[in-house]
């Protein structure tokens, strides 16, 4: 389960930016997820009670935003929603999009302390 090293590498990143922001104390962590990130939220939520223990962290929860995979048709100038599994086929003019916009993101993106 590769989940455990995001995890952890979640922790250690928002304990990074809590101690850069004088705070020694963390209630909650938001990160964005991408649907082509290939990380499971529920594996990483199981991960994020494991890996905070002991840390400054310990207690708070995560909060995971999915992000929608989304594409760019260059072709007629339309974004549109890939899916899952992934097709890349703009549904609009019918051909392939070579532009994804967005899906892969995996980020802190708040703390809350």
């Amino acid at each position: 389960m590769h989940e455990l090293s995001i995890a952890t590498a979640i922790v250690e990143q928002a304990e990074e930016i809590a101690r850069a922001d004088g705070t020694d104390r963390v209630t909650a962590v938001t990160v964005r997820v991408g649907e082509l990130a290939g990380v499971v939220p529920d594996a990483l939520h199981f991960a994020f009670e494991v890996a905070r223990d002991g840390t400054a962290l310990a207690g708070a929860r995560l909060v995971v935003e999915q992000v929608t995979a989304r594409a760019w048709c260059g072709g007629c100038a339309q974004e549109f929603a890939v899916g899952m599994p992934p097709f890349f086929w703009c549904p609009a003019c019918d051909r392939p999009s070579q532009e994804l916009r967005c899906g892969r993101e995996l980020e802190i993106s708040g703390l809350e302390g």
